[in-house]
């Protein structure tokens, strides 16, 4: 995939979906804000690609809701960044976000494909 195609197949990521998205990644454990998009956009094998004006406040946002703690470290290019990771309560939410996010595929997959 190149150039329009490869734009033409990203796909948009709803709030929810973003949150759990980085709930999920900070599962394996701490990561700065770029580390986290990277892991994302990595997985998904390109298809999913979190801009920073879109993952910054959801970071942020998560955090004031006790889903996440952050602290200031520095990465292996010695760049001070701020680092996230997961609190209880986060990884609470996590476990009910996939619980939620299988029944939606489920569902979606009944519309789509009936049998």
């Amino acid at each position: 995939m190149v150039g329009a195609d490869r734009y033409q197949n990203r796909i948009e990521l709803l709030q929810g979906t973003l949150d759990m998205l980085i709930l999920r990644t900070l599962q394996w454990g701490p990561e700065h804000g770029h580390g986290i998009g990277l892991a994302i956009r990595n997985s998904s094998q390109d298809v999913l690609q979190v801009e920073h004006g879109s993952l910054y406040p959801a970071l942020h946002r998560m955090r004031k809701q006790g889903l996440i703690e952050s602290e200031w470290r520095t990465t292996e290019n010695k760049q001070r960044a701020r680092y996230y990771r997961l609190t209880s309560k986060g990884k609470k939410m996590l476990a009910a976000e996939e619980s939620r996010w299988d029944r939606m595929v489920e569902a979606i997959a009944r519309v789509m494909r009936p049998v």
